[in-house]
């Protein structure tokens, strides 16, 4: 039986109001489907991260809406990074019974022989596009890449096959490879910055919402 999160309508959508609402530990949110067109509602902060804690990313849950429950996936987050508060989501009715495109999270697993050998393993693309049923969308997809050695590399093709989604990027698509060693100049330092990829997709600090 899928978890279920309390919703309530909103009516009054002036700015004020969703501020007031953020104030009391609440999120203004939408949701979008056939049923619905799009209903304004709001849903408790806590009880949301831990409905996406327990379900993931890509998880299917039901919303209750004045006694109406609709699966629903989350769509859309928007994150306020400074106060670490969830600002804007979208929730999206889902049909159980029909396939959907959602972005799954590329998770790479292990550690390669080339990195173990003094290579780099240098990343470029963090997630996918999949096509699958609502309960069939993983919440992430492992790489392992141990044993990969210098000068290997992964592409979209090389994903794990024959499970219940299909990957909608091109199958050349580069994932990831293991560049060789580089000799640093003495004159140098060596150091470099490096920067982490977003843990969620589509989060922001801004709301598209009118309001």
């Amino acid at each position: 039986m899928a978890t279920v999160l309390q919703a309530d309508k909103r009516k009054d959508l002036r700015g004020s109001r969703l501020t007031n609402i953020r104030n009391k530990g609440e999120v203004p949110a939408v949701i979008y489907g056939k049923a619905f067109g799009n209903e304004p509602v709001k849903v408790d902060q806590m009880e949301l991260i831990k409905m996406i804690r327990e379900n993931g990313r890509n998880g299917v849950f039901q919303l209750d809406i004045d006694g109406q429950k609709t699966d629903v996936m989350v769509y859309d987050l928007q994150v306020d990074t400074l106060k670490n508060e969830i600002i804007h989501v979208d929730f999206y009715a889902v049909d159980m019974k029909s396939e959907l495109d959602a972005n799954v999270t590329i998770q790479v697993v292990g550690e390669s022989v080339g990195v173990k050998n003094g290579g780099v393993l240098q990343q470029s693309l963090y997630e996918v596009s999949v096509k699958a049923l609502p309960n069939d969308i993983p919440e992430s997809i492992e790489i392992d890449v141990s044993s990969l050695d210098v000068n290997d590399s992964l592409q979209v093709k090389d994903l794990v096959s024959g499970a219940k989604y299909e990957v909608n990027n091109d199958p050349e698509e580069s994932v990831l490879s293991i560049l060789p060693p580089t000799e640093v100049p003495d004159e140098t330092d060596g150091e470099e910055e490096a920067s982490e990829p977003e843990l969620v997709a589509n989060e922001g600090n801004e709301e598209t919402e009118e309001e």
